[in-house]
């Protein structure tokens, strides 16, 4: 058995969002895959298990199991026609918690198909917006994170939040986002998400299934360009489609491992 990792939302290795993929034939016991995922510490490892001509997907932060991940997405799509379980033409066709999810490759970048997540306006829990740090000028909320923006790209990028406080205000994290001061970007963006075992990630593809139809409301644009300005940073593509979201990225293989840790049967 074998253990890939992708930096994913990137052309160049050491960038964008580290993901690791494993392929399985079967899928070996909760408490095996949440011990894999803290041994490979990054925000999410996703594991694949054939089911005819799709593939069963689950992540897996260091701590517990998610119900969408973008980047480890668009890391296991690269990952099947790389690896040649699929066909170069072929598209990715993925079962999940989230429902049915697909990816097609779009010359150099690959094209998700997501649920569009977006966000309603709401009064922001006591001690949310003094644990971020920052002047919001919207706050709004998904099922799954908040969403806040704030005024300036300056503020996005010099945010310092106190991330146990963090922890404490959200049951998985915080989109923070403003308009871009550069013309290739429409917006920029940060994701935190301490209370999943993810101080800051990345680069967070599932987060732009809610920033993706904010934006394009505010800005009347069917197309936008995010980029996510955490330390390695990352490029995402957007195509608003009413209640789904095109998600585009690229990704790039930095190292593949063998696993010599047994699995262990979801039956022992």
């Amino acid at each position: 058995m074998r253990i890939t990792q992708i930096d994913a939302f990137t052309d160049s290795p050491f960038s964008g969002n580290p993901a690791a993929v494993c392929l399985l034939p079967e899928f070996p016991s909760d408490d095996w895959m949440q011990k894999m995922a803290a041994e490979m510490n990054l925000s999410e490892t996703a594991f694949l298990v054939r089911q005819g001509d799709r593939f069963l997907l689950r992540w897996f932060t260091p701590t517990v199991e998610v119900d969408l991940c973008g980047h480890a997405t668009l890391a296991s799509a690269h990952f099947l026609w790389e690896s040649g379980e699929i066909g170069p033409r072929d598209a990715a066709l993925f079962q999940t918690a989230s429902g049915p999810l697909s990816a097609r490759r779009r010359g150099a970048w690959i094209e998700m198909d997501f649920p569009s997540e977006p966000a309603q306006p709401v009064e922001p829990p006591p001690g949310l917006i003094d644990a971020l740090g920052a002047v919001p000028v919207y706050v709004g909320r998904n099922r799954i994170d908040f969403l806040i923006e704030v005024a300036t790209e300056t503020e996005v990028r010099n945010l310092r939040p106190d991330l146990a406080r963090l922890a404490d205000q959200t049951e998985r994290g915080v989109i923070v986002t403003s308009r871009s001061d550069h013309a290739e970007f429409d917006f920029v963006s940060r994701f935190f998400a301490p209370g999943v075992g993810v101080d800051e990630d990345p680069v967070t593809g599932s987060a732009h299934c809610c920033l993706g139809p904010y934006w394009s409301e505010r800005l009347g644009a069917d197309e936008l360009t995010g980029y996510q300005a955490s330390q390695r940073g990352g490029v995402v593509r957007m195509k608003p489609r009413g209640d789904r979201i095109g998600i585009e990225g690229q990704a790039v293989t930095v190292f593949s491992a063998e696993v010599s840790a047994v699995p262990v049967t979801a039956a022992h």
